[in-house]
């Protein structure tokens, strides 16, 4: 007779229909950690990832505010380009690779992370872990031009906890991907889809106006 597989369970942040509801995770004291743990913690959490109520919100709007702050990197890249008497197209594109590449950079970081603290807490997706909010927030923007606008920031803001707390498919099933890659792909997965809409609600705000 065929061994039956136990279903992956799921720890809960601030999704609906939790498959698990439980009660902060236990993590390892200071002097038992590795400084490896410890910086996979810090990766992890983001500094926000401990805070009792709604943590993955929390990631979100740590996302927002690190897109904010792109933005003005972003602008100084264009001075630059600008001084070098660059075309715009030329600068666009040196933004969006910068953005590409960062993107990837906190994705591979964020597998890492994820897949150390889950052996840390002995848990599946402790919702200490909100890299991956952070990650799927900054790719809700990853298309939205520059000077659009505040609605910008707050649309994509809302569009991106929607498809993270409702998971339409096939987000949900990403998350029985092996460790970090399960905790990373459903966010990033809900980030597709809220660029996408951003991408549409850009171009008919663009038209409206």
């Amino acid at each position: 007779m065929s061994e039956e597989i136990a279903p992956v369970i799921k720890e809960s942040s601030d999704e609906l229909n939790p498959s698990v509801v439980t009660n902060a995770p236990v993590v390892a004291s200071s002097r038992e950690r590795t400084f490896g743990d410890t910086i996979a913690l810090a990766v992890a959490t983001c500094g926000v990832g401990f805070i009792p109520l709604a943590p993955g919100t929390w990631g979100s709007l740590l996302g927002v505010f690190l897109w904010a702050s792109a933005l003005r990197a972003g602008a100084e890249v264009y001075r630059f380009a600008d001084s070098r008497s660059w075309t715009s197209l030329q600068s666009e594109s040196l933004c969006v690779t910068l953005a590409v590449l960062a993107l990837a950079g906190l994705m591979y970081a964020g597998v890492w992370a994820a897949s150390r603290v889950e052996r840390l807490t002995e848990r599946k997706d402790p919702g200490i872990v909100v890299i991956d909010e952070v990650v799927g927030q900054l790719i809700t923007f990853l298309f939205v031009p520059r000077g659009t606008g505040v609605w910008a920031i707050v649309a994509g803001f809302f569009l991106f906890r929607l498809f993270d707390i409702w998971k339409p498919y096939p987000i949900r099933r990403l998350e029985i991907l092996e460790s970090g890659l399960g905790v990373m792909a459903d966010d990033v997965l809900a980030g597709i889809y809220a660029a996408a809409v951003m991408s549409l609600l850009v171009f008919i705000s663009s038209h409206a106006g």
